[in-house]
């Protein structure tokens, strides 16, 4: 380009950087250069670190635990393949800061307890502890946590090893296990199957996954930890018979009123042993799969939303089934009946929104019913 169609601004803008760099003493001149070679080498460095974590001599890399190695800002430099088969569909580890990514299912002060752990030495650089990952579209998962220096004999280290642990099939066994039992047992005293608690689990998480595709404002409480939760406890709503004796819960035709009253206590029975289930939607269930949508259920005559929505899912689910059964006061009832019973309930024994979602999915209860009949 000729000098000439050079613009007049810019020409004085180059001659007055010119001569601001002329003015400049040497050490200025130094001091502009080292936080450019500084820059510089930093990025080298990082670059050198990303390569080495990723070579096959580093031992993390198809380690079965899953691993992150973070530097001292926090920054996340690698996280191996398990890391990422774990955290998928929760957090995306590429170029973030760890607090960035875990900030929030720490919390404040566990996070303030990891930076201080990294930057001061707490505990010479060692952290140790637990936490909740959720997401609405995954079953949360319970990881334990471990962090500490890459290398071990040095004494200010720059990067850290995040090591996890997942115990979350681990915990829930423990806690199922036991509840598990109750079952078993309140199963020698009822007459009802195990394939009418199976059948009840299999409903309730049915229609618990139609509400969370339908999207409907009303019903957002639903995630992934509702339906897995559903899909065990809607089993334990009759748990409470346990407590209700033998000749009442097994007697051969209609009981009389004061049996009635007897038999209604198994759902203050239930909700008393399950209070201890972490999740309270273990006593909720217990406590009002009998109550109704208009307010003449039992034992506290509760009514529409009053009533715990997984409550009123599992009433649905049991309705069906105990239609469906023979018993020995009544014959079994065909799909096409049972339907159009359930389609008169609405408004007055069940949810009327349950009921528009289950007349969508009526062919799915069903085959539910055919593949897991009483043998």
């Amino acid at each position: 380009m000729n000098n000439d169609m050079v613009p007049e601004t810019q020409e004085n803008g180059q001659i007055e950087e010119i001569q601001s760099l002329e003015t400049m003493d040497n050490d200025e001149v130094i001091e502009v250069v080292d936080l450019d070679d500084e820059f510089k080498d930093e990025q080298h460095d990082e670059t050198n670190k990303i390569k080495q974590f990723t070579s096959s001599a580093n031992p993390y890399l198809e380690s079965f635990f899953p691993v992150l190695f973070i530097d001292k800002n926090m920054k996340i430099l690698f996280s191996n393949k398990a890391c990422h088969n774990l955290f998928t569909g929760f957090f995306d580890l590429s170029g973030k800061y760890f607090i960035d990514v875990f900030g929030k299912s720490f919390g404040i002060e566990e996070i303030r307890n990891i930076h201080h752990t990294i930057t001061e030495g707490k505990n010479g650089h060692f952290w140790k502890g637990e936490v909740k990952i959720k997401s609405r579209d995954m079953v949360s998962v319970q990881i334990k946590v471990y962090i500490f220096p890459a290398g071990l004999d040095i004494k200010q280290p720059t990067e850290f090893i995040v090591m996890f642990d997942n115990v979350t099939e681990e915990n829930k066994k423990m806690t199922r296990s036991t509840f598990m039992s109750l079952l078993e047992a309140s199963k020698l005293k009822d007459n009802d199957t195990g394939f009418h608690i199976l059948r009840v689990n299999f409903y309730s998480k049915r229609l618990a996954e139609e509400l969370f595709t339908s999207k409907n404002p009303k019903y957002n409480r639903i995630d992934a930890d509702f339906i897995d939760n559903i899909g065990f406890l809607a089993s334990m709503h009759d748990v409470g018979k346990i407590g209700t004796p033998d000749d009442i819960l097994n007697k051969e035709g209609p009981l009389s009123d004061w049996e009635w009253t007897v038999m209604r206590e198994h759902t203050k029975n239930g909700a008393f042993i399950l209070s201890t289930y972490p999740n309270p939607m273990a006593k909720e269930i217990a406590l009002s799969h009998h109550e109704r949508w208009d307010g003449s259920g039992y034992p506290y005559q509760l009514s529409e939303e009053m009533i715990p929505l997984a409550a009123r899912i599992v009433t649905v689910a049991d309705v069906y089934d105990a239609l469906r059964m023979e018993r020995s006061y009544k014959p079994a009832m065909d799909h096409k009946t049972t339907y159009n019973k359930m389609i008169e309930g609405s408004e007055t024994h069940f949810d009327p929104f349950l009921i528009n979602v289950f007349s969508n999915i009526h062919k799915d209860f069903s085959r539910i019913f055919e593949d897991n009949l009483d043998r």
